[in-house]
């Protein structure tokens, strides 16, 4: 978490002088949802991310100097400098990427999903979106084959209740992101996302069930 914490301090300030190009945002506040939830992955499981991937990154184990080189633009960056902060990934550790769209990586993940359960390799995927992204298409339609398929998933809200600049209060008719699960037969857990230790028991319960052919999970960590 103070590794997070710290590379997002030098990467905002890298971004004030310039130095990096295009958007950087930071995933300051919530370093213990990503922690959270890694520490009960495997290496070889799969994470997809948000417009916010440092952090998601940084808690699968990607090296942080070969990070912060690919927010510079610079070789040596795990995407050869080519992806930037917003489509940062390593394929090595099975981080499939951030993503610039709002629920853009929540299929992929499910993708990943069904790719795991195809190989039998007892792998899971993890999609981490935000608040808003709950509303979008994306995120129902996965969901939904996910629970028809039993696909071995984990579905993480990062409910900070904005999405940019509009309140969860103004878009969301039921408040509770969890409460949607239900509707596709599946647990729906509601975390304290401040709570590492609350967050790696709900992680580590749910991976427990979709390493058992169970189906998938949706965790929402409110911070």
């Amino acid at each position: 978490m103070l590794l997070i914490r710290r590379f997002e301090e030098k990467a905002g300030q890298l971004y004030g002088m310039g130095l990096i190009q295009g958007f950087c945002h930071l995933y300051i506040g919530q370093e213990a949802v990503a922690v959270g939830v890694t520490e009960a992955l495997r290496k070889d499981d799969y994470i997809t991310s948000t417009h916010r991937g440092h952090g998601h990154t940084l808690a699968k184990g990607a090296d942080a100097t070969a990070m912060m080189k690919e927010l510079l633009g610079r070789e040596g960056g795990c995407c050869g400098g080519k992806g930037g902060s917003m489509h940062i990934a390593d394929f090595d550790i099975g981080m499939l990427g951030a993503n610039g769209i709002v629920g853009g990586g929540i299929p992929i993940a499910t993708g990943a999903g069904l790719a795991a359960q195809m190989d039998g390799k007892d792998r899971v995927a993890v999609s981490f979106f935000g608040d808003g992204a709950s509303n979008a298409g994306s995120f129902h339609e996965s969901l939904n084959i996910a629970a028809t398929w039993k696909l071995p998933m984990l579905y993480v809200c990062e409910n900070n209740r904005y999405a940019a600049n509009t309140a969860a209060a103004a878009t969301h008719a039921q408040e509770d992101v969890a409460a949607r699960a239900h509707g596709y037969d599946m647990p729906g857990v509601i975390v304290d996302g401040n709570d590492i230790s609350a967050v790696y028991d709900a992680a580590t319960t749910a991976v427990a069930r979709a390493r058992a052919g169970e189906g998938p999970t949706l965790i929402e960590c409110k911070t």
